[in-house]
């Protein structure tokens, strides 16, 4: 039984070995108790609702997906702080699932200490990625969060991709020319483009283009892509 101050835990891992193992060590620091262990997904949520635990730790190669438990978790009204369990570090599976609502990831192969830190760190509403994925993460989702505002303000005006393409060379100082080798499209194909987003913008010359991307968060700034 949890005593009513502990964190109350539940594991989600598809090897019963693993599950008893992490039950143990969990069970073995003051503070802690693991309240229930599921072989899947679809169980796994199933004690997020029944057993309302503080901490969700999920294998993110579950069965029905890691991923796929963290879409579904973000949805339900039970307030859980998961934390997915990763094989390696990959920069792309560990950016899903931050973006899926995990508030941390760590790897498998992690020390006991770095376990029992990251479910703290959770647990006072902060992030948790490993200090080796910290910088290149961030970088990614910055990027990210830019590709997405630039989506954004690109669909309020109407530009297609290719126009966004254009807009952010000429922003970063290309030539026609230059743009048409790039893109490998004509010439002509380029000074089109340029016409019809000087016609959505408003805009009458390259300057002007240039500084409405800027203010307008179409780029980050005239030397961001170059």
């Amino acid at each position: 039984m949890a005593k009513p101050s502990s964190v109350r835990i539940v594991i989600a891992h598809h090897e019963q070995i693993f599950r008893d193992g992490l039950n143990l060590l969990l069970g073995s620091e003051p503070g802690f108790a693991v309240v229930g262990d599921a072989p899947n997904g679809t169980r796994a949520l199933r004690m997020v609702r029944d057993l309302r635990p503080d901490v969700l730790l999920v294998d993110l190669a579950v069965p029905e997906g890691g991923i796929n438990v963290l879409k579904k978790l973000a949805v339900m009204p039970e307030r859980v702080r998961a934390i997915a369990l990763a094989a390696s570090a990959d920069q792309d599976l560990l950016i899903a699932a931050l973006e899926q609502g995990a508030r941390g990831v760590i790897l498998k192969e992690s020390p006991t200490a770095l376990l029992f830190k990251s479910i703290r760190t959770v647990l006072a509403d902060q992030f948790w990625i490993g200090r080796d994925n910290v910088g290149p993460v961030i970088e990614r989702m910055r990027r990210l969060a830019h590709q997405y505002e630039t989506e954004k303000h690109a669909k309020q005006y109407r530009l297609t991709r290719r126009e966004v393409e254009i807009v952010m060379a000429v922003a970063g100082g290309e030539s026609n020319k230059d743009i048409a080798q790039r893109l490998n499209v004509r010439e002509d194909t380029v000074k089109h483009h340029i016409s019809n987003v000087f016609a959505k913008l408003g805009v009458s010359s390259r300057l002007e283009l240039a500084v409405f991307a800027i203010n307008h968060e179409l780029v980050k700034n005239v030397d961001a892509d170059t």
